[in-house]
C-alpha cells in the first residue's frame, strides 16, 4: 500500500510547524525521517496517524484520505507506534498486545490468540506474556508496543524512534524485523547511521520542511550535515554491507 503527503500544513495556534510538506512512501518501502530535534518529525507523523489533524494538506492510503475514512477502517490499514506511549492501567502484557486486534470485526478468539501469538515471539517478548506492562524495562515495553503494531496485522507502520530505550542488538533485531516485514513503513529515526543501514530512502526534515530526499549515500551528504545538524560528518562504508555509515564530530569553530 502506498502512503502520500501532498502539501501537509500543521499550526499550533499563530505558528506553523510544517509546511507544504511532500512525501511519497512507495508500497513495501522502508522510509526513513530524519531531523534536529524541533524539526517537525514527530508532528509530521503525528498527522499520519490521525493523532492531529492537519491545517492543510492531505494523507492518502493508495490515493485515499486517510483523514476522511472512520476511525476503524483508518486502524486496519495502519498502525502507529508514538514516540511516548504510557498505560494507566497494569495490563498484562498479553493484554496489551491483543489491543492490536481491536479494529477487526470477524475474527475469532483463537485467530486473535495465534497471532498475537506470533507477534511476541517476532518482537521476542513471548516470555512476557503473563507479566505486568507497568513493571517491564523501558526496551521491553518497546518490544511489546511493537508487537501490538503488528498484532494488528496494518499494511502501513508508522514509527517515531522505535529504537528509544533498547540496547543495540534489539536496535538491530527491531529494525530488521521492521524491514523483513514486507510492510510499507514510514519512521522518524534519531541515529543517523541506523536510517542509513535499513532505510531505502530518507527525508530530511528541518524547520518544518523538506530539505533533502533520496537514497542514504546521496542524502547524508557531509554539507548538508553540517547546514541541518550542525556537526561534521566523515563517511565511511561499512565493511560488510557496504552501506554509508558516519563517523562525527564538532564543527571547528571561527576565532
Amino acid at each position: 500500500m502506498r502512503l502520500d503527503i501532498e502539501g501537509l500544513a500543521a499550526d499550533a495556534g499563530t505558528a506553523r510547524l510544517l509546511d507544504d510538506i511532500r512525501l511519497t512512501v512507495d508500497s513495501g518501502t522502508f522510509v526513513g525521517l530524519v531531523g534536529p530535534n524541533g524539526s517537525g518529525k514527530s508532528t509530521l507523523l503525528r498527522c499520519v496517524y490521525r493523532a492531529l489533524r492537519p491545517a492543510g494538506g492531505a494523507v492518502r492510503l493508495n490515493g485515499d484520505d486517510l483523514h476522511g475514512m472512520d476511525a476503524r477502517a483508518a486502524a486496519r490499514l495502519l498502525a502507529a507506534l508514538p514516540q511516548e506511549s504510557s498505560a494507566e492501567f497494569d495490563f498484562t502484557v498479553a493484554e496489551v498486545v491483543g489491543m492490536g486486534r481491536h479494529p477487526h470485526r470477524n475474527r475469532t478468539a483463537a485467530d486473535d490468540r495465534a497471532i498475537c501469538a506470533g507477534a511476541m515471539d517476532r518482537t521476542g517478548v513471548a516470555h512476557l506474556a503473563d507479566r505486568g506492562f507497568l513493571a517491564l524495562s523501558g526496551g521491553e515495553k518497546q518490544r511489546v508496543l511493537i508487537a501490538r503494531a503488528l498484532a494488528q496485522r496494518p499494511q502501513v507502520l508508522v514509527l517515531d524512534e522505535p529504537t528509544n530505550h533498547l540496547d543495540i542488538a534489539h536496535q538491530l533485531d527491531v529494525l530488521a524485523l521492521v524491514r523483513a516485514s514486507g510492510l510499507t513503513v514510514l519512521a522518524a529515526l534519531h541515529d543517523l547511521n541506523l536510517a542509513a543501514a535499513h532505510c531505502d530512502l530518507l527525508y530530511v526534515i528541518a524547520d518544518g520542511r523538506i530539505v533533502a530526499s533520496g537514497p542514504p549515500l546521496d542524502v547524508l551528504r557531509p554539507e548538508l550535515l553540517a547546514d541541518v545538524f550542525g556537526v561534521r560528518a566523515h563517511p565511511v562504508r561499512h565493511p560488510v554491507t557496504g552501506a554509508v555509515q558516519l563517523l562525527f564530530d564538532l564543527l571547528p569553530t571561527t576565532p
